[in-house]
């Protein structure tokens, strides 16, 4: 991979390993939720299978793995979850030496939001090492269904009728939980956008045109004035680009982190 923003008399073009850590890092001393998506030139975000899983490339999942490293908690709609076949996470399936050394618990949590519970046993059932599942949903939620998950995984009821975004992320942090990555899906996305919640978003732009009627990063209701975005990094790896931008508000935060 090489850098190509920003360029400076001590920064090289060609970037390794300690180079990705120190561009990723998270700024300390307060929760920040960042979004990590992976879309086409044309805009998808999925696949001619549906999945974003499809789009990914060799580099694309050394980042994706490194975010997941250095993260605390992984926040993921239940769709998605169901879509891209999601698990606990393993300790093989992240950088433990890293972890280590940041402080951080053997593997980052995985918290998936669900209105229904409709939720697959792989994501509930983890293996040996993989930390216990919170699964955010409303108290109106099916009952017998919320206490079938409660003898697996830890439930937290975040809204009435309707999930809540801020009671989600606020429902983390009180767990200490607070370098939150959100993996999708768009509604998601959108939801944490429009709720004023988003720091930062890392964008891998493959080099393809997929056509057809795939999802957007975000969707939702539109945003007027939308969420304007500060640049921090481009890197390229071929033709694929990967971009990561934080909220124009968290500008001076992460600029006080450098």
């Amino acid at each position: 991979m090489r850098l190509l923003h920003p360029r400076g008399p001590d920064v090289d073009a060609d970037v390794d390993r300690d180079d990705l850590v120190g561009l990723y890092a998270h700024p300390g001393g307060r929760t920040w939720v960042r979004l990590n998506f992976v879309a086409t030139a044309d805009g998808s975000v999925q696949g001619a299978d549906g999945r974003s899983g499809s789009l990914s490339t060799r580099t694309d999942k050394e980042v994706f793995g490194l975010l997941r490293s250095l993260s605390d908690v992984i926040l993921v709609g239940a769709g998605t979850a169901r879509a891209e076949a999601y698990e606990p996470v393993r300790p093989h399936e992240v950088d433990t030496g890293l972890r280590r050394r940041l402080r951080l618990a053997p593997v980052p949590t995985m918290a998936v939001v669900s209105a229904r519970l409709d939720l697959p046993d792989r994501l509930l059932d983890g293996p040996e090492g993989s930390a216990r599942t919170i699964v955010l949903t409303t108290g109106a939620a099916p009952a017998d269904r919320r206490d079938r998950i409660a003898a697996r995984a830890e439930v937290v009821v975040v809204g009435d009728q309707q999930l809540d975004a801020g009671a989600a992320v606020r429902a983390l942090t009180d767990r200490g939980l607070t370098r939150v990555l959100a993996e999708g899906g768009p509604s998601l996305a959108g939801e944490l956008a429009a709720s004023g919640l988003l720091d930062e978003l890392c964008l891998t732009l493959r080099a393809r045109l997929q056509v057809g009627d795939g999802s957007r990063v975000l969707t939702g209701d539109p945003m007027d004035p939308g969420l304007d975005l500060d640049l921090r990094h481009v890197l390229v790896d071929g033709s694929d680009l990967f971009l990561r931008w934080t909220t124009a508000d968290q500008t001076d935060i992460e600029r006080s982190r450098s």
